[in-house]
């Protein structure tokens, strides 16, 4: 039951985890606001506000955000410890592996829910949708983020009432159908762990706090979470507006995309790797040697993504001449020209059509053209002069479609993203149980909240805004705000950008196989905590290293150690 109530707390932490993710690219235009605000906002699921930008009420997101991040800090930490604690050592991987699963249907109920939500207008009940001009596609779409915020929050709530009726301690899986032990027997001896943990958490800490201090693996493998994790953070946040850049999908397609290409994947590599782990009572060690030649076989199939690119759309004035000759990015961009100059146009407006051409305008108006028929999104203009074709030397609302060319690599990279989902999810779970084993049973709750916390104030933390800063160097058209100051971007150079996201990732992701090469070197020459022939034996975790006994060599309380020996015992 405990497990059941810790996957939905999963999958209700996932679901509004993902729908923020999928969401910073409407809030970043609900308020006009850079890439890196947004990325503040996103990485204040883990910390606190700055000046105002448009309007102070993008701060209320954030501050929503950093609640949200307080009340789900215990659940991965203590929900997995506590797991550990009680079930058995072979089954635990799988026990952890359906929590894992839960973070994957999480996911997919999140991106559906965005999908829904990013195709429903914002002001939606206060605006006539029919006089629209823009459509999801559009740059200055912002779809109903609010909407979803809600059915997270209750979401949550209702994944929280569970817990309030369980135990403060169970009995250890296997035990506790023992016949001999009595019902007074099995509450004093929850009395006398209970009363073990208050006085560890007060008297132990530091002792424990060295211990872990002192533990080269541990130590190692935080490094390498850290700057791992940035990695994904950079990944998992700014996949959606990659997309939309570079393939020239809305917000809601590419959402649902990569919820169908990457979760069911995920999904299966998770139980794929659990039963692995259950069924040939894979080592300690052995689950390591795995979890990195894995990993590094995901990572190299990383680079592929770099060849399924497309072409920064032509848009005259901006990213080609007005006669479609492609010109350099980066500099004065001339939108004006000898067929438009007659029109007063406002350099500046971000209002595009696509011509009869095949060539986008910022706006009808920069496209020289004379007058319009129809109304909201199905108004077409007419007479512009700035359209050479055989044509009428017409154009329709929005930017111009990618040809099939970019098509075809969309769905490349969507194939290569599902093989690659399911190899990081084998690899995953093989190094989360190394780094469960690694340290004492005694020192897992705080090692792995210790664990989060460097994760999130090192990678969670700052890899969303100093990324979000360097995604703003590469945008090449800026939306105006009423004062005249620069809004949301509306157009990168999606070379620069694929670049930057691609690269930098790879770079990050390549840096953490360093500390991971020594933890390997190490775990040849120590013996682990619960490691002897496999992942079902316990009773050598007490086994140090002279160097770890060393940095041991600290006074510990007579209840602890006495609760060791009847552990050892048992």
């Amino acid at each position: 039951m405990f497990l059941l109530a810790t996957a939905c707390a999963y999958i209700s932490k996932s679901l509004s985890g993902t729908y923020m993710s999928s969401m910073l690219t409407q809030i970043e235009r609900q308020f006009d606001i850079p890439t890196a605000i947004v990325g503040l906002i996103n990485g204040s699921f883990e910390i606190e506000c700055m000046k105002e930008i448009k309007s102070p009420m993008w701060i209320y997101v954030m501050v929503g955000n950093l609640i949200r991040g307080i009340g789900e800090t215990p659940i991965m930490p203590l929900g997995i410890s506590y797991i550990e604690d009680f079930a058995k050592s072979e089954n635990s991987p799988l026990y952890i592996g359906i929590l894992k699963i839960g973070m994957s249907i999480g996911p997919l109920i999140g991106l559906l829910l965005s999908t829904f939500c990013a195709n429903i207008y914002v002001d939606i009940g206060s605006v006539n949708t029919d006089d629209l001009t823009i459509t999801p596609t559009d740059t200055r779409w912002v779809g109903a983020w609010w909407l979803g915020f809600l059915i997270c929050a209750g979401v949550n709530v209702l994944s929280s009432i569970p817990f309030f009726f369980f135990p403060k301690t169970l009995a250890k899986e296997g035990l506790e159908y023992n016949e001999d032990a009595t019902t007074s027997d099995k509450e004093e001896k929850q009395q006398e762990k209970a009363k073990e943990e208050k006085h560890g958490i007060t008297k132990d800490f530091l002792p424990f706090m060295k211990s872990l201090l002192c533990n080269p693996i541990y130590m190692l493998f935080i490094l390498s979470s850290v700057i791992h994790l940035n990695s994904v953070v950079i990944i998992l946040t700014f996949m959606p507006k990659y997309m939309e850049q570079q393939y020239g999908k809305s917000t809601a397609e590419t959402v649902f995309l990569i919820g169908i290409y990457t979760l069911p994947s995920v999904f299966v590599g998770y139980v794929t790797c659990g039963l692995i782990m259950k069924k040939f009572k894979i080592t300690i060690k052995k689950a390591a040697y795995i979890a990195f030649w894995v990993s590094l076989t995901e990572h190299l199939l990383f680079f592929f993504f770099f060849m399924m690119a497309c072409d920064n759309l032509p848009v005259a004035g901006l990213t080609t001449s007005y006669e479609g000759i492609q010109q350099p990015l980066y500099e004065d961009h001339k939108v004006l020209a000898d067929c438009n100059t007659r029109c007063s146009c406002l350099n500046k407006t971000w209002d595009p059509v696509c011509g009869d051409n095949g060539l986008s305008y910022m706006s009808a108006c920069l496209a020289g053209c004379e007058k319009s028929v129809g109304t909201g999104i199905n108004m077409v203009f007419h007479n512009c002069s700035c359209i050479q074709s055989s044509g009428s030397s017409s154009a329709v609302l929005g930017l111009c479609n990618k040809g099939p060319d970019c098509t075809v690599k969309l769905q490349y990279f969507l194939i290569l993203l599902s093989i690659g989902s399911f190899i990081y999810a084998l690899a995953t779970l093989h190094a989360y149980m190394v780094f469960l084993r690694c340290v004492k049973p005694e020192e897992k709750s705080l090692g792995v909240g210790l664990h989060a916390f460097c994760t999130r104030t090192f990678a969670g933390i700052p890899a969303p805004i100093y990324f979000g800063a360097l995604v703003d160097q590469t945008c090449i058209h800026w939306g105006t705000l009423k004062c005249g100051e620069p809004g949301a971007c509306r157009m990168y150079d999606i070379n620069n950008l694929r670049y930057i996201y691609l690269g930098l990732s790879a770079a990050l992701r390549g840096s953490s196989y360093l500390p991971a090469i020594f933890i390997l070197k190490l775990m040849r020459k120590v013996q682990l905590p619960g490691e002897t022939d496999s992942l079902e034996t316990e009773h050598a975790e007490m086994k140090l290293t002279e160097k770890e006994s060393e940095c041991m060599d600290v006074h510990r309380s007579p209840e602890v150690e006495n609760g060791r020996e009847l552990k050892t015992r048992l």
